[in-house]
């Protein structure tokens, strides 16, 4: 049977970091400019770092997005973010190099709040330059407007920060090529890929059925973490993660109605209808940007989590081959290992449910294959 409630140290935030951590929120301006003369104090060092391809995983949250990240992180070479670097997420280096000179604690792997079987550790990879993005478009998660950036916008101070930003997780990392997890760059690609030309896209996509399920899933457990800990809510808003929870927010991808009438559906608790719809509005308006912009299309490639699970070797191949990455046979079967489909929950919709879910993702999900 499923876990229902995530267990109080799967969400564990000490007292230190949670003050740290709402310090940095609290002070944003302040930490740009200490990231600022982070930058400064490595200029020779950074100056000499390319960003290379960089590789962005992005799609709705629980498409499959974070075991894409954990297989693409443990390659030679790919440097990310990890859970060590939050809350100084402004000033890596010089976080990483006080973390490295302090007496090392034992810390032994705990399965993540999301109760998924992932067990991770401070060294694990995580999703956390959205921390930077909020500092810089203070609006980018406001339901109420748009939240799409594309190739017409423009923010020079986020630009260079971000641009030296990546140069110095590199650096910290030894990496050659940069590697991020981030489910709202969804509605960034256009604007990422007019700041890096050549990077490389990643998007998973997950049959609506499981998808929702898993959705409705994460979103009772975090209510329930957040109910008990306030901590945990406080956390999420500071790293940017809106997905689930009792600050829960959809994507706005310029369509102000949907997106309220999404909104209005989860208020009113019709979670199963919410959600499939924010499924179809999501991954809607990305198949029409794909089908309008050739370079971009060029650039991303799909990634079916069904496909995944099933044909691993031959799914990785391709995705690795497209951000141009070549582990050896070995290593190709050593990740190919590591994936399965999920065992520790199956959805439980009613036929009602099933025929609400295929009403309103049909014609989006047919466009996947589904």
């Amino acid at each position: 049977m499923a876990q229902t409630a995530a267990p109080d140290d799967a969400f564990a935030i000490s007292r230190g970091m949670d003050l740290l951590g709402a310090a940095i929120a609290d002070w944003p301006g302040l930490w740009r400019r200490l990231g600022d003369l982070e930058t400064d104090w490595l200029a020779d060092a950074i100056g000499k770092v390319e960003i290379e391809k960089p590789i962005y995983v992005c799609g709705l949250a629980r498409s499959g997005s974070t075991i894409l990240l954990e297989l693409l992180a443990s390659l030679d070479g790919v440097a990310t973010h990890r859970y060590r670097d939050f809350p100084p997420v402004f000033t890596p280096y010089m976080w990483n190099w006080l973390l490295d000179r302090l007496p090392k604690k034992r810390s032994e792997p705990v399965e993540r709040g999301h109760l998924d079987g992932l067990l991770v550790t401070p060294e694990s990879p995580e999703a956390f330059e959205e921390v930077i993005w909020m500092a810089f478009f203070p609006q980018i998660h406001d339901p109420a407007v748009s939240n799409l950036l594309d190739a017409r916008s423009a923010n020079p101070a986020f630009e260079r920060f971000y641009g030296e930003h990546l140069r110095k997780i590199l650096l910290t990392r030894g990496g050659r090529r940069y590697l991020a997890k981030g489910n709202y760059n969804i509605a960034r690609l256009g604007y990422i890929r007019k700041l890096f030309p050549d990077a490389r896209f990643l998007i998973p996509v997950r049959d609506p059925v499981w998808h929702v399920a898993s959705l409705i899933k994460q979103h009772r457990l975090f209510c329930e973490a957040e109910r008990r800990n306030p901590r945990v809510l406080a956390y999420l808003r500071r790293v940017g993660h809106f997905e689930f929870g009792l600050d829960r927010r959809p994507i706005n991808t310029g369509a102000d109605q949907a997106v309220r009438e999404i909104a209005a559906l989860w208020r009113a608790g019709e979670e199963v209808r919410g959600s499939a719809r924010y499924w179809s509005r999501i991954y809607g308006y990305l198949a029409d940007t794909l089908d309008v912009d050739a370079k971009l299309a060029e650039a991303a490639r799909v990634v079916r989590y069904e496909d995944l699970c099933e044909k691993p070797a031959e799914t990785l191949r391709a995705l690795l081959d497209h951000c141009d990455l070549t582990p050896s046979d070995d290593g190709l079967a050593a990740l190919s290992g590591r994936i399965a489909a999920p065992s520790y929950y199956t959805p439980g919709f009613s036929p009602e449910e099933l025929d609400i879910i295929a009403v309103e993702t049909r014609e989006v999900s047919a466009r996947y294959g589904y």
